[in-house]
Parts: C-alpha cells; sequence; structure tokens
C-alpha cells in the first residue's frame, strides 16, 4: 500500500518520497538514483527529517544509492552518530571495516525470527542501517514491524504471562555456536566476569572450560523520545522452539535443556509454553512488511520502533550492517 507523506517530509531538496506500508506498519522511502548528484551531502542536508520519519514510523528505505563503503559510513554518523561495535555478540558476523559488518552469516534456507538488535541486553543501538551489496537471487527481504503494533497484536492473555520479563539462558562450549571468547570480545576470564557483574548476568564456568550465563530483561519498554510502549524482547529467537524441530531433537537428546546453546523462560523461571511463541510470532507475522531489495538500498531503522528479520533465500546475498 503506497500513500503519501506528510509536506513537511514528502519533498527533500530533489527528492520526493512515499509511504510504503500495511495497515500496521510503514516506511518513507526516497529513490535517490540520478536525482541526487552528492549522495553524501543529500543525506548529511536532510539527516534531521530522516530522523524524523525514523521517530515518527520506524523505518527509512533510501534507494539508487551507490555501493560505497565510505558512504554508507558516512550516513551511519549523519543519521544515527558514531558507528557501534557489535557486542554481547550472539550471532556470527565478520567486520568489513571498522563497526561496519556482514549481516548475520546463517546458511540461505534458514529464516531469521523478528527481532529488536540486542534486547536481550540492557544495552541497545538506537539506530540500524543496512546496505544491500548484492540482492539475492529470490528472497532474502529483511521484513520489519512496526514495534508498537506487534505489543497491541500479542493477545493479552500472553502478554500477561510476559509481564514478569523474559529471562535469557546461554551454555558457550567449544567447537558449538559462538565461543565465550567470541560473545564477549576477550579471552581473559575476569574481563568476563566484570561484564556479567556490571550487567546484571550470573555466570557459572563450567569443567569443561565453557560457560553458563542468566539475566533477565522485561518483555516491553517505553521508547524514550516518543514515549510509546514497544514490544522489545528476543524470546522468540531464544526459545528452543525456534530450532527445527529434528535440531531440538538432536540437542536435547544429548544435553539437558540447562546446557542448551541458548533458551528463553518467563522472568520468574517459568518454562515458555511454544503455543506463545507461536502466539508472539504471529504477532510479527501479521504486523511484519518486506520491502525488496535492491542493489544500492539502504535501510534505516529505530530499532525500539521497529524490529527486523530475514527471510530465506537462493542466490548470492550481500548485506552489510551499522549499527549507532
Amino acid at each position: 500500500m503506497t500513500t503519501e507523506l506528510p509536506t513537511d517530509l514528502a519533498r527533500l531538496g530533489e527528492v520526493t518520497g512515499h509511504l510504503e506500508g500495511n495497515a500496521h506498519t510503514r516506511a518513507a522511502v526516497y529513490a535517490l538514483g540520478g536525482r541526487v548528484a552528492d549522495h553524501r551531502g543529500w543525506i548529511a542536508e536532510h539527516g534531521d527529517r530522516v530522523r524524523a520519519c525514523l521517530r515518527t514510523y520506524g523505518a527509512v528505505l533510501l534507494t539508487g544509492l551507490p555501493v560505497d563503503l565510505a558512504l554508507f559510513a558516512a550516513a551511519v554518523r549523519s543519521v544515527g552518530g558514531e558507528p557501534l561495535g557489535y557486542n554481547e555478540r550472539s550471532t556470527p558476523r565478520t567486520e568489513v571495516e571498522a563497526n561496519i559488518y556482514t549481516s548475520t552469516e546463517y546458511p540461505p534456507d534458514q529464516v531469521i525470527p523478528m527481532h529488536n538488535e540486542n534486547s536481550y541486553s540492557d544495552r541497545w543501538p538506537d539506530t540500524l542501517f543496512f546496505l544491500c551489496r548484492t540482492a539475492a537471487e529470490t528472497g532474502g527481504a529483511t521484513p520489519i514491524a512496526d514495534s508498537r503494533a506487534v505489543l497491541r497484536l500479542v493477545p493479552p492473555d500472553v502478554r500477561d504471562r510476559f509481564a514478569s520479563g523474559v529471562a535469557y539462558t546461554r551454555t558457550f562450549r567449544e567447537g558449538f555456536g559462538l565461543s565465550w571468547q567470541e560473545t564477549f570480545q576477550t579471552d581473559r576470564r575476569e574481563e568476563v566476569e566484570r561484564y556479567c557483574r556490571e550487567h546484571g548476568q550470573t555466570f557459572t564456568w563450567t569443567g569443561d572450560g565453557g560457560l553458563r550465563t542468566s539475566h533477565r530483561r522485561p518483555a516491553w519498554r517505553t521508547e524514550p523520545v516518543t514515549g510509546a510502549e514497544v514490544w522489545f524482547n528476543q524470546a522468540n529467537l531464544f526459545h528452543v522452539s525456534a530450532l527445527d524441530e529434528e535440531v531440538q531433537e538432536a540437542l536435547l537428546a544429548v544435553y539437558a535443556e540447562e546446557d542448551l546453546p541458548r533458551n528463553a523462560y518467563f522472568g520468574d523461571g517459568q518454562p515458555i509454553k511454544p503455543d506463545d511463541i507461536a502466539a508472539v510470532d504471529a504477532a510479527y507475522a501479521e504486523a511484519s512488511l518486506a520491502l525488496p531489495w535492491n542493489e544500492g538500498s539502504m535501510l534505516i531503522v529505530n530499532n525500539m520502533l521497529a524490529a527486523h528479520g530475514r527471510e530465506s533465500y537462493t542466490g548470492e546475498r550481500s548485506i552489510l550492517v551499522a549499527m549507532a
């Protein structure tokens, strides 16, 4: 569904934007292409109104940009500020340049569930930036979902059960998933222990050189600029039911539940039933908006107002990510 932007946001210099969306989620879209001679200057000049769109709609899509790392880094600084490092990691990525990363390096047949970046942590980026270097042959979109709408769409009884928050558990062991060294970006145990204490995490070193951690975070939060309440957690991504059924069975045949690489519980420690995770996923699916990638497209996301995910895909796909 295409609609008009308000007058003060519609025309930015040489470019007239519009809204793409559905009943729940919208994104402001500006097609730059050949209309703009100086892309870096355009983004710097109109950064305030791009941020206004992010505060209102949660996402902005710029199309027709050159695939240029220097331009991408400049856009991050113009709109969001200095790019952040990827801390307390939960997925594999490669750093391409200083604080610019590949998107999550999962196999192309896997779907990445909708989530707000680092919402399992007590620190998270305000703004996410995605740049398409190579679009997939089929699929591969980065769908978004308005987090305000998701909170409304989660059934009241499910929302009530999440009132105590979400408890996240992780077990790090050699050769399976991310190591604790990769996750915490250090090989010093005392640094990990200090980080856990400072960020409200319990930790236990295991006899095989591994590590278990646990911490609790809210299931929803208040976005500080708009005052909007938003669904803001990664229970659906951490929960064991997010894995393929065969993978679940294989893991549980080898490990006790407390030794799974990661899992999620209600904040009071009670198990989350798969049906409750399914209800959350259904809310995300109803709100979801998937705009196709094209080479040179840049998606900018307000990380609290909009969740994102990844469709499965075929062919080559290359998306760069920065956080601010």
